[in-house]
């Protein structure tokens, strides 16, 4: 039997947390908040509702996208698999829900959002995950300049203005 899906907006609680394990893998530890928001309408306020708290794992590359991309606060969406995390401490079982997440970025309701696409190996695949302390030194700085377009491209380039809103037809 497959586990439950979830697919929902969310709000982080905590910055994600990248750790490596033994084999090497990357995982990112993202906490989140599901709330059931409604406008009263005795009031026109808004009033939270129920509050679920869960903690969700993604892995390998997506797992470093998540730390280098989300922060604490920033609404997402979010999808993936729902199951019960169990453990014993102190000769008390504990347990707890968990979501395996498949996919989630940002929210564009209230922000904006830059995408960049990440790097794939030949085959088309992803790339596999970096040792510790060399995945920020890696990557290249991001900067927030508009990049301009392709000489070629008919769509984008008028040499009097630098683009074109008219269609090259």
């Amino acid at each position: 039997m497959a586990l439950p899906t979830l697919t929902g907006v969310g709000r982080l609680t905590a910055d994600p947390e990248l750790r490596f394990v033994q084999s090497g893998k990357a995982v990112a530890d993202v906490r989140l908040a599901f709330n059931s928001r409604r406008l009263n309408p005795q009031t026109n306020q808004w009033e939270d509702g129920d509050v679920m708290y869960v903690r969700g794992s993604a892995w390998e590359r997506l797992a470093e996208n998540i730390v280098e991309t989300l922060a604490k606060g920033m609404e997402v969406n979010v999808t993936g698999e729902l199951r019960t995390e169990s453990w014993e401490k102190d000769g008390q079982k504990h347990e707890r829900t968990a979501l395996m997440i498949r996919s989630i970025g940002p929210s564009l309701a209230y922000a904006t959002a830059v995408v960049t696409k990440a790097a794939t190996g030949t085959n088309g695949a992803q790339t596999g995950s970096q040792p510790r302390g060399q995945a920020q030194q890696s990557r290249p700085a991001q900067t927030h300049q508009a990049q301009q377009p392709p000489a070629d491209d008919p769509w984008a380039v008028d040499n009097a203005k630098g683009y074109s809103d008219e269609p090259p037809f």
